[in-house]
C-alpha cells in the first residue's frame, strides 16, 4: 500500500506514533476526548498508554492475539483527518469511531448505539480530499460487523444517516452561542435534515468515511446518544457512562467478528 513508512521507528509529527510502537496493529478506535482513551482501552486486554501529543492520546490493547489501538482524534474534521492520514502511514487499515452524539429523531432514544450507514458532508475537511458529489458512505463489511456485536449485546440501536458538522453551534442550528444567531442558509436546517431521516448530528463521521474510502481503506462509526435534541439542547450525563462501556463491548466485539470473517490482509 502506497504511503506506508519504511523505518518504523520514524515518528510521525502529529500523532507522536511509530509503526514499532503500534505493534502491528491494523485496527484503531478513534474517540475524540482524550479522556475516554484510557476508560476504552480498559476493555481490551494487556492494555498499556502509549503517548500523548496534542490531542492525540493512544493507548495499545489486544483483542485475543489481535493488536487494537486507541487514539483520540480531538474534536471535529481537521484533526481526525490528521490522524487518520498519519495512522495510514503506520499501516493502520481499519479505523471505527467511538462518539458521542446527540439525537434528532424522536424514535431515538437516550442509551441507543447508532451505527452510521453514509453521513451528510456538512463539514469542508473532506472537500480538500473528493468532491462533494463524493459520497461519504463507511465499509459495509465493517458496520455489519458492528450491527452483529450490537445484537450479540441486545444493546437497543439504529441505522442509518448521521449528519456531521463542522461546527457544534450554528452548523446544528443551536441558538445558545455567544451570539445567539444562526446564519441565515442554516435557519431551518435541523426540521430539514429531520424530514430527510438523518438520525443526528456529530462531527467526525462523514470526513472519516471519505478519506477513508479515497485511501482504499475501511471505516465505521458507533456512536451512543447522550442528548436528544427533539426535547432539550442538555447532554444527559446519567446515560454517558452507559454509552461508554456500550460503545467499548461492541467494538471489542467486532474486531472479533470482522477478523474471523476476513483476517487483516498485510
Amino acid at each position: 500500500m502506497t504511503g506506508i513508512i519504511a523505518d518504523t521507528k520514524a515518528m510521525q509529527y502529529h500523532i507522536g506514533l511509530s509503526a514499532q510502537m503500534l505493534c502491528g496493529a491494523q485496527y484503531v478506535f478513534l474517540p475524540g476526548d482524550p479522556d475516554r482513551v484510557n476508560p476504552i482501552a480498559a476493555f481490551l486486554d494487556d492494555a498499556r498508554e502509549l503517548t500523548q501529543h496534542r490531542e492525540y492520546r493512544s493507548a495499545l490493547g489486544y483483542v485475543d492475539d489481535i493488536p487494537v489501538l486507541v487514539m483520540s482524534t480531538g474534536i471535529g474534521a481537521p484533526s481526525t483527518v490528521i490522524a487518520i492520514e498519519e495512522l495510514a502511514r503506520l499501516g493502520v487499515i481499519h479505523f471505527i469511531r467511538l462518539g458521542t452524539t446527540g439525537a434528532i429523531q424522536s424514535h431515538v432514544h437516550l442509551g441507543d448505539l447508532i451505527i452510521s450507514e453514509g453521513a451528510v458532508r456538512l463539514e469542508g475537511t473532506s472537500g480538500h480530499y473528493a468532491p462533494i458529489e463524493y459520497p461519504a458512505v463507511p465499509s459495509l463489511a465493517l458496520t455489519l460487523k458492528l450491527i452483529e456485536a450490537t445484537k450479540l449485546r441486545d444493546y437497543p440501536y439504529q441505522t442509518g444517516i448521521t449528519c456531521s458538522s463542522d461546527s457544534f453551534w450554528p452548523g446544528q442550528e443551536r441558538y445558545d452561542s455567544f451570539s445567539g444567531y444562526v446564519p441565515r442558509h442554516l435557519q431551518g436546517s435541523l426540521e430539514e435534515w429531520q424530514r430527510l431521516g438523518v438520525l443526528n448530528f456529530e462531527m467526525e463521521s462523514s470526513a472519516l468515511f471519505t478519506i477513508a474510502r479515497t485511501f482504499g481503506l475501511h471505516a465505521a462509526s458507533l456512536c451512543g446518544v447522550i442528548a436528544l435534541r427533539t426535547q432539550s439542547e442538555a447532554v444527559q450525563q446519567n446515560v454517558y457512562a452507559q454509552v461508554k462501556e456500550r460503545l467499548a463491548i461492541v467494538a471489542r466485539e467486532a474486531v472479533r467478528l470482522h477478523h474471523q470473517a476476513h483476517g487483516t490482509p498485510l
